[in-house]
């Protein structure tokens, strides 16, 4: 009788989210969860969001104060939970496929201690490019809006 062989699934993909903007490497993120990969995003502080530094802000502070405390919609603080989030909306999340996608989504603050040799990639299409203005990083975001990180 032959023994039973344990499928092994592939260790997920590290993405290093330094310097990509947001609504972007969240859409290829998006689309490769749903192709069936395992990604882990790190370093999801310093993702950018583009825009003016007072649209910028006005939209997260508005999005954080709306609805209420009881019933939601609970918009998240932290920059992990953000990025998340924003993923979360580029899927299907509400079909047992897009869940099933997201529920292969990990996200970190920094890099953690067991990640830290692995190999990490970037994506190319979601790099930010030059611009006059400085771009607002998750980090800048959620320290303004109270988060402590």
């Amino acid at each position: 009788m032959p023994e039973p062989v344990a499928s092994k699934a592939p260790p997920p993909a590290v993405v290093d989210a330094s310097g990509l903007v947001l609504g972007r490497a969240a859409s290829r993120i998006a689309h490769r969860l749903l192709a069936g990969e395992s990604i882990v995003v790190v370093n999801a502080e310093q993702a950018i969001v583009t825009g003016s530094r007072k649209s910028v802000l006005a939209t997260y502070v508005a999005a954080r104060a709306r609805g209420s405390v009881r019933s939601g919609p609970h918009f998240p603080r932290y920059p992990d939970r953000i990025f998340r989030r924003t993923v979360r909306g580029m899927l299907p999340h509400l079909h047992s496929r897009g869940k099933a996608a997201f529920g292969r989504l990990e996200v970190h603050i920094g890099i953690p201690e067991a990640l830290r040799d692995a190999p990490r990639t970037t994506i190319d299409e979601a790099k930010a490019r030059p611009a006059l203005r400085t771009p607002m990083t998750l980090e800048e975001i959620t320290r303004l809006l109270g988060a402590r990180l």
